[in-house]
C-alpha cells in the first residue's frame, strides 16, 4: 500500500501499511452487534448495530432475504436501518485482521475484533484481492460469495470518531468485503476459510471500490464481473457507461 497526497494537501495522506505475516487462512471472530440508541443516525429506528463484539459459540448463518426488508445474514446480529444495509446481497460483512492491524498504527489506538462493524474478522485472506463473483467455503457448511465492497457512511465516522475518517478510509481502499450466502450453515471463531472458485476478470473488491469512489472511469470495466455484480454497482456501470456512449467526443 503506498501514500496517495490528499487533493490541496502539501503533504501525502498516509495509508495504513500491513503487517504481512505467514497465517492460515482462517476466521479469527465471528461478530455479532446489538442495537443501541444514539444521536449519530437517521435511521429509524434511531440506533445503530455497528458495535459488533465477538460470539461465544457457534452462529447460524442463511440468506436473510430481499435488501429494505431483511437484515444481516447472522442470527442475532442487528442491522438497524434496512434502507442502506443487509439483505442479500449484503448479508455478511468481511475485513481482514491484518488491515485492522495497519489501522492500529496509522491511529495509533487499539482497534478489537468487529470494530469496523464487520461480521467476520479474517486471518490470512486478500479480502482487497478478492474477486466479485469469488466464492469462500468456511467450515463445513458454509458457502459465500463475494458480492461488493463496502462504502463508508456517517454512522461508521461518528461510530469511530477520527478526523475525516470517510475521506480517510476512501483513500486507504481496503474496504472489506460483503458477501451473499449460497449456502447456509453454523461457523465459529477458527473455522477455516478456503477459496473454491475464484472468477477469471480483474474486478476486485478494491478496483470495484475505486470505481465507485475516486476513479469512476474505471465503471465500465466492472461489468466484467458478470452476473455477480451487486444490481446497484450493475446500473452505476450501465448509466455511466451510457453517458459515455452520448457525450459529444464519442
Amino acid at each position: 500500500m503506498t501514500r496517495i497526497p490528499e487533493a490541496g494537501s502539501p503533504h501525502p495522506e498516509p495509508r495504513p501499511q500491513p503487517r504481512i505475516q505467514p497465517h492460515p487462512t482462517t476466521v479469527l471472530t465471528v461478530n455479532l452487534g446489538r442495537l443501541k440508541q444514539v444521536e449519530y443516525t437517521d435511521a429509524p429506528s434511531g440506533g445503530t448495530g455497528i458495535d459488533k463484539r465477538p460470539a461465544d459459540g457457534p452462529v447460524r448463518v442463511v440468506a436473510p432475504g430481499p435488501k429494505g426488508e431483511a437484515g444481516s445474514g447472522l442470527i442475532g446480529d442487528a442491522v438497524s436501518d434496512t434502507r442502506h444495509h443487509g439483505g442479500n446481497d449484503q448479508a455478511v460483512y468481511a475485513y481482514a485482521r491484518e488491515d485492522l492491524d495497519a489501522w492500529e498504527g496509522e491511529l495509533g489506538r487499539e482497534l478489537p475484533n468487529g470494530v469496523f462493524g464487520e461480521n467476520l474478522t479474517t486471518r490470512g485472506l486478500d479480502i482487497t484481492g478478492a474477486r466479485i463473483g469469488e466464492r469462500w467455503r468456511i467450515g463445513a457448511e458454509l458457502l459465500l460469495e463475494v458480492a461488493s465492497a463496502r462504502i463508508p457512511c456517517r454512522t461508521f465516522a461518528a461510530w469511530l470518531g477520527e478526523e475525516r475518517w470517510v475521506k480517510r478510509f476512501t483513500r486507504a481502499a481496503v474496504p472489506g468485503a460483503y458477501l451473499r450466502v449460497l449456502e447456509p450453515g453454523e461457523i465459529r471463531s477458527g473455522d477455516p476459510v478456503e477459496i473454491v472458485h475464484r472468477p477469471d476478470h480483474e474486478v476486485t473488491v478494491g478496483f470495484a471500490f475505486r470505481a465507485v469512489t475516486t476513479e469512476r472511469a474505471l465503471l465500465p470495466r466492472v461489468l466484467a464481473a458478470g452476473d455477480a455484480l451487486q444490481p446497484e454497482l450493475r446500473q452505476t456501470a450501465l448509466s455511466y457507461t451510457g453517458t459515455l456512449s452520448h457525450s459529444p467526443e464519442n
